[in-house]
């Protein structure tokens, strides 16, 4: 049954999840720890095994993971418009934060900066780190590091948007011929105060956009239109979260004269120091490209897809959950992944930032306060700022 959306609940949803977006450092994996602290043991809002069936099918559909959760808990809690609220206290605070910074870079020359320099070798420890983790955890087997290896040797042979869809794509074929036969431990029953009529229309929409918008591009010269059809195509086609968008954002905006890459990746660095979802990247973007307007015009289209993907799935998980054929080819799409993240890594992250034998040191030290030390990332980034200025001293 459906939760009373009255406005107590309501302001109650967006308090927490803007206390959240103000203070939720440290990536995806981190956010949905946050999340299960707030939300599951200090409110209660869900049971364990309601959280751990929502985070499930978040990783298994494109976009930021963490977002989506936060908005399967929001609609929980008060339906759509809770959803809604949930969505908007977790990603403000940092698409503000980031609409600022990019403000600020302008009228700078930041090809020059030594902090700028800084700021990429940052992104080289950060991406590198997240090429770890998500390799131990999504590449166990050997078949699967197979497909990583095929997804790497592809992405970055062939560097088009277009590859990286095919790579996903028969990713998930193959992915789907090795496990499905793949066992499936005993899951209970999940449901979800959405109607399957409301899910048919979210991702109707979801794929009509997909479809439409490159053709509404062709027809048009509007620059907020090439843009709305960038954002979204990238939110829609990202499997494993904010550091998979990298390329593809990187692949729509630089080789077409957009923005340079220095301000691509001073962007990038900084969206590391700010708390909140890795998709708002996207809101530095826009501003780089298009003001302030641009900024919260390519928030709305890189978020539209996870928004319509959640809604939709959400009344059909219970049912796409129990089979094993789908979720061996979601286990091929996440093995390619890793794949694309070391293609991402090497170009181009490292080509742009790893210039001297000094940058590689700063490198690595950066990299062993994330790893070893476990520092925050907003350390990490201020002692990147700092050093890339004192590197280029001298």
């Amino acid at each position: 049954m459906e939760k009373k959306r009255d406005l107590k609940s309501l302001m109650e949803i967006l308090f927490v999840s803007t206390r959240l977006g103000l203070t939720s450092f440290g990536g995806p994996v981190a956010h949905l720890g946050y999340f299960h602290e707030e939300y599951i043991r200090r409110r209660k809002w869900m049971d364990e095994k309601s959280y751990a069936d929502l985070v499930a099918l978040c990783q298994f559909l494109p976009g930021p993971a963490s977002s989506q959760v936060g908005i399967g808990i929001g609609v929980m809690r008060a339906g759509v418009l809770g959803g809604l609220l949930a969505f908007i206290g977790f990603t403000l605070p940092s698409v503000i934060a980031l609409i600022l910074f990019a403000l600020l870079l302008q009228g700078f020359d930041v090809s020059t900066a030594g902090w700028i320099q800084g700021l990429k070798i940052v992104a080289v420890a950060v991406v590198a780190h997240a090429v770890l983790g998500m390799a131990k955890n999504l590449t166990p087997d050997l078949q699967r590091k197979a497909i990583a290896l095929f997804a790497l040797v592809g992405t970055l042979l062939w560097q088009t948007a277009f590859t990286q869809v095919g790579v996903i794509l028969l990713s998930g074929l193959v992915g789907y011929l090795i496990y499905k036969n793949h066992q499936l431990d005993e899951e209970s029953s999940f449901h979800f105060p959405i109607s399957r009529k409301l899910g048919t229309i979210c991702l109707a929409l979801f794929f009509g956009f997909l479809i439409f918008l490159p053709i509404v591009r062709e027809m048009t010269t509007l620059n907020w239109v090439a843009m709305f059809d960038s954002f979204y195509r990238a939110g829609s086609l990202v499997f494993g979260g904010g550091h998979v968008v990298l390329p593809l954002l990187e692949r729509e905006f630089v080789p077409t004269g957009w923005l340079s890459e220095e301000a691509f990746l001073a962007g990038y660095s900084a969206t590391q120091a700010v708390p909140g979802p890795l998709f708002t990247f996207a809101a530095y973007l826009g501003t780089v490209i298009s003001g302030w307007q641009g900024g919260l015009l390519a928030t709305v289209a890189v978020f539209l897809p996870a928004f319509l993907l959640i809604l939709g799935a959400l009344p059909f998980w219970d049912v796409l959950r129990r089979n094993s054929k789908i979720k061996g080819a979601l286990m091929g799409v996440n093995a390619a992944v890793v794949g694309i993240l070391i293609s991402a890594l090497y170009h181009p992250i490292w080509t742009s930032s790893i210039l001297s034998a000094i940058d590689f040191a700063f490198a690595a030290i950066l990299f062993s306060m994330l790893v070893y030390w476990k520092l925050p990332p907003w350390v990490i980034v201020l002692t990147g700022a700092i050093g890339g200025t004192i590197i280029a001293m001298f």
